[in-house]
């Protein structure tokens, strides 16, 4: 990420001044660079920022040439969001360039001067631009992020053409000395069907195009006889080119993608990655002579050039940083673009499911399932087939559900449920499947985080009491009608039975009962009478931080609690008696019958990642987005949750409305 000196910015449009949120948001990026964007004649030695070569461009040129300010062109970052910018959303990432702009090579740019001068060989920048790209591809992320998942590619053996928008400022002042040619794209398609007369031409429009924002320079009178058609669809570009086998474009950013996958692609123009080595390129560039990698190319353009914005955090972050947020928000997109039913769901839950779920489709509460479109049940409640359980996640709440507190995360099951081992899971699908680049790293690094800040899944106050010396082993009591006991459970299924069992393989151990938290509060059922259970535990632990009580213990035995994961991401040794999500994987030592299809072995990094990365959804309290994990463990250490409601009836009149929320989105 650049670095600027703090400076007084002066802008003349509306694009930059005017109330949009894309505006908003260039001015808040700027801002926390120490940039403050005002309107005024500025003095020598400032200066002007403009939008690109956009038409309202040419007042700020103007008053740049007449004062004698400096000149900033601002664009967006190669990774900006779902959708184009006529769509309304704003850009988490901004390029800030006082040479030029990248895609005008008449003049160098600050991206440009870069590549050609900086000697982007640093061992650890190199490394993380390698994680990166491979993040990139595995992800499917790209400059506009939404795709269809459903929607796949024609068959392997196309050759890629792209186009782009007429009038582009790229086309405009993509040439040495001016606008390309106006013929540009007809000659390159030309070259295509003349260097692979027996290959398949798919031409890819562009997303702006598709959406009827602006023409591209193609049509239905290109596509020949099957040998050339145009494809509209939001397929992943990632997915359409792994299946090319070659790529020709003028100077669309999807050319750069192209390097980052493995293509030399043929270039008509001289975009920013063109004249590097690492494109075939039909006009050679004056300037540019120097030989790349592509992980430099990528360290330049992604890590160096550009300002990337968090906005969970409201702050400026790394790439990595902007890629998570990216990541989650594409999810919710892919997940729910089509809307859901959600069936028999109680009045309480649906404010916040709404808001999970109900972002780019409104969410219909019903009691009978849709034909036409997604169902979600909640838990292992009846379901028609093919719906979609919905369930807390794993890092909930600061306080328990049974009172009402809604959850910082929810889960989202196609296959099953993770507590029901009756049958297979997305859970046990991630688990099983190899973890994706840089997933370990990032999962070791959440278990951290978690051990540091004490962090559990309620996150309940409790001060640890004085406990007696030796081996400690903590029996974590469960709600013994809890699904995960009906379904999960083997021949120990109560409270009782657990302490009983624990105490006759344990005679010598120091046994703590600590009784499940909806139980203590006279919610759920599960209590035993406390001269029946010292019968076999030393010491019954009331309301007490779970986190806390994990880090002076040296053993968990349990049926499927919960509790039992968060010991292994503490390293402490964990007996099940029953089959919950964590049992089965070889990191634990099970005495219940586990399914046999969990037969893969993965590391505890594996399984954390799985369990708090890939499985679950998190929904920022602070400003109502899809986040990742990091930003969810920050708000649960900083206290900053969702509460429940002070009323029952204020609850459900919260999920009433929440049932009415289409009216008004």
């Amino acid at each position: 990420m650049q670095t600027l000196p703090h400076e007084r910015l002066y802008a003349f449009s509306g694009g930059l001044l005017g109330p949009s949120a894309q505006a908003r948001r260039i001015r808040r990026i700027l801002a926390l660079s120490g940039h403050h964007l005002r309107f005024g004649w500025p003095e020598t030695g400032e200066c002007v920022a403009v939008w690109g070569h956009a038409k309202r461009a040419a007042r700020g040129e103007w008053v740049s040439a007449r004062s004698g300010a400096g000149l900033i062109r601002l664009e967006d970052a190669f990774l900006r969001s779902l959708f184009p910018g006529r769509g309304g959303e704003p850009t988490i990432g901004l390029l800030l360039d006082r040479g030029g702009i990248h895609y005008d090579p008449s003049q160098p740019s600050d991206l440009e001067i870069l590549l050609a001068t900086d000697p982007l060989d640093d061992p650890a920048l190199l490394a993380r631009a390698q994680l990166g790209i491979a993040r990139m591809r595995a992800l499917r992320l790209t400059k506009y992020a939404a795709f269809a998942p459903d929607i796949l590619p024609p068959a392997p053996g196309y050759v890629l053409v792209i186009d782009q928008t007429r009038g582009d400022a790229s086309l405009r002042h993509g040439g040495l000395a001016g606008p390309l040619p106006a013929d540009i794209f007809q000659t390159m398609l030309a070259a295509a069907c003349a260097e692979f007369p027996d290959s398949q031409i798919i031409i890819r429009t562009h997303p702006e195009t598709n959406a009827g924002h602006r023409a591209g320079h193609y049509s239905a009178a290109d596509a020949k006889a099957g040998r050339i058609a145009l494809l509209r669809d939001p397929v992943s570009s990632w997915d359409l080119l792994t299946g090319a086998v070659a790529v020709y474009t003028v100077c669309s950013q999807l050319g750069f993608e192209a390097i980052l996958a493995g293509h030399r692609p043929r270039v008509f123009g001289l975009p920013f990655y063109a004249g590097w080595g690492l494109s075939v390129d039909e006009t050679p560039h004056p300037r540019r002579g120097r030989s790349l990698s592509t992980q430099q190319l990528f360290a330049a353009a992604m890590l160096r050039y550009p300002l990337w914005y968090d906005p969970c955090r409201d702050q400026l972050c790394s790439f990595e940083q902007a890629l998570d947020y990216l990541e989650a928000h594409s999810r919710a997109w892919r997940e729910d673009r089509k809307g859901y039913v959600a069936l028999n769901m109680r009045l309480w839950k649906r404010a916040h499911l709404q808001g999970f779920f109900g972002r780019w489709q409104k969410l219909r509460f019903r009691r009978q399932p849709s034909p036409d479109r997604p169902n979600l049940v909640w838990g292992a409640a009846p379901a028609p087939q093919g719906a979609i359980r919905v369930e807390d996640g794993f890092l909930r709440s600061h306080g328990l559900g049974a009172q009402l507190t809604p959850p910082i995360s929810l889960i989202r099951d196609d296959l099953g449920i993770y507590f029901d081992p009756g049958t297979p899971s997305r859970l046990e699908a991630l688990i099983a499947a190899p973890l994706p680049p840089g997933g370990e790293a990032r999962a070791d690094a959440l278990i951290a985080t978690i051990r540091a800040q004490g962090l559990s899944k309620y996150n309940l106050p409790g001060a640890l009491p004085v406990l007696p010396d030796g081996h400690r082993i903590l029996v974590p009591g469960q709600v013994e009608d809890d699904a995960s006991i009906r379904l999960g459970a083997g021949v120990i299924a109560t409270n009782l039975a657990l302490l009983a069992e624990t105490r006759a393989q344990n005679p010598d151990a120091i046994i703590l009962y600590k009784p499940h938290p909806d139980v203590e509060a006279g919610l759920r059922p599960g209590a035993i009478a406390p001269d029946l259970a010292l019968r076999y535990a030393n010491q019954i632990i009331h309301r007490t931080d779970a986190a806390a009580l994990l880090e002076v213990v040296q053993e968990v035995w349990t049926i499927t609690s919960t509790i039992g994961f968060e010991a292994l991401l503490r390293g402490v040794p964990v007996t099940t008696f029953g089959a919950p999500f964590y049992a089965g994987w070889g990191l634990t030592r099970d005495l219940g019958q586990i399914p046999a299809r969990r037969s893969a072995r993965p590391s505890l990094g594996a399984l954390a990642h799985a369990v708090l990365i890939a499985y679950p959804r998190y929904l920022d309290p602070i400003t109502g987005l899809p986040c990742p994990p990091e930003v969810a463990l920050e708000r649960l250490a900083q206290g900053a949750t969702p509460h429940k409601p002070s009323l029952r009836a204020l609850a459900k009149l919260q999920g009433l409305f929440a049932s009415y929320a289409y009216l008004w989105r």
